[in-house]
């Protein structure tokens, strides 16, 4: 069987990359990134997925064999691709979408050789804008890993021990993870932004600085993969923030939730409850049409209001925005930026994470995701939100 989506389900994702392409003036996208693969056939494999601005879409696959479809063609490699259009009787397209943000040099190369008669253009903003909105399957897929998701964070005290390490309480966090289901991977946009199921931060840790465009940072256990928790021993005073990626279903939510041991700051705690509170007043006020930019601002006012700026979004080195898209990659659009251009939509699905770090003691601050629908956002991670002692 080569994908368990129905044919509707197919049918509205084609024609939503068809219309987004029409807006772009284009006439064909060739998709060959995993992330969009499995949007376009619902399954990820070895070669491209070709959109025609008009007709049904072809899948040329080199691997795996044994698939069946009469949408498929069997390829050996792409120059094979334009004869194969001609016999399907599909005029060769004038211009051609590819994902040029993504494929790598010497393959976009080999495309131009291929479709030498087509002008090309990048079909990486298309899908993105594409993805953005999800359909009614997408978001019960999302709903359900979010209902996966709080399940776990429910076993997070249960599974803490005095004396752990950070990394000791991640690995068992992510056994729980595993055992629930979890797929073990957290698709990313972008080449050069890596981590492995999500981030466990302790103490100062949370106040490294890292090379990567995530609202927290940490050391890492190694110069190799420098994120996440870095071998801190959990002690009194500390707070641990917990930001696992909840891939249950292919489609991801974000969730973060802290938790303390011993006794912390007046600060941390009064950070904590601006951050509950920020998501209290987006919740008011987030809802179709509503610019993301505006949330990002509501969020930051908040934080200064507060007395919090100073903290907001990282303490050594700040984070740019407060909340993003989700679904098959974690960072998708729309972006909830000050200079974010996006808007939001019906069947958007965001993650809003406005945090905080307190030198000495660790972040605060909780992350939920949300699913916004016509007349507001719903949420969609469900969990104690206060400040959780872990004994």
């Amino acid at each position: 069987m080569f994908s368990e989506l129905s044919k509707n389900e197919i049918d509205l994702r084609r024609n939503a990359m068809q219309a987004a392409m029409k807006q772009a003036g284009v006439d064909a996208l060739l998709l060959s990134t995993n992330a969009n693969l499995y949007y376009s056939s619902g399954r990820v494999f070895a070669g491209y997925t070709y959109v025609p601005l008009e007709g049904e879409l072809i899948y040329f696959v080199r691997r795996p064999v044994g698939l069946q479809d009469s949408r498929i063609e069997y390829i050996r490699k792409p120059e094979q691709i334009p004869g194969l259009l001609t016999v399907r009787g599909v005029v060769t397209p004038k211009t051609l979408a590819i994902e040029s943000d993504s494929v790598p040099y010497t393959d976009y190369m080999r495309l131009a050789s291929v479709f030498s008669g087509s002008e090309l253009s990048n079909g990486s903003q298309i899908m993105r804008k594409v993805r953005s909105v999800k359909t009614a399957y997408e978001t019960d897929l999302v709903r359900q890993s979010g209902a996966k998701h709080s399940d776990v964070y429910r076993k997070i005290e249960s599974v803490y021990i005095e004396g752990m390490s950070d990394v000791e309480l991640c690995i068992e966090i992510e056994r729980i993870m595993r055992l629930h289901g979890n797929l073990g991977i957290f698709r990313i946009n972008g080449s050069s932004m890596e981590i492995f199921m999500g981030s466990l931060l302790c103490g100062d840790n949370a106040d490294n600085p890292s090379p990567y465009d995530f609202a927290m940072g940490g050391a890492g256990l190694n110069p190799s993969l420098p994120v996440s928790c870095n071998g801190t021993l959990i002690k009194p005073g500390m707070t641990v923030m917990v930001d696992m990626g909840g891939n249950f279903t292919g489609y991801m939510t974000d969730m973060t939730r802290v938790f303390y041991v011993g006794d912390i700051p007046m600060l941390a705690k009064k950070a904590h409850q601006v951050s509950i509170d920020i998501h209290n007043e987006i919740m008011k006020m987030a809802k179709p049409g509503v610019p993301a930019s505006q949330l990002y601002d509501l969020a930051l006012n908040m934080a200064k209001s507060a007395g919090l700026e100073d903290y907001f979004m990282g303490y050594t080195q700040k984070a740019g925005f407060v909340g993003h898209g989700v679904g098959i990659e974690v960072n998708e659009a729309p972006v909830l930026a000050p200079r974010s251009k996006d808007i939001l939509e019906e069947g958007n699905v965001i993650a809003l994470e406005p945090k905080f770090v307190i030198p000495h003691v660790g972040a605060v601050g909780i992350e939920n995701t949300y699913v916004v629908n016509s007349d507001g956002i719903e949420k969609l991670t469900h969990f104690k939100e206060e400040l959780i002692p872990l004994f």
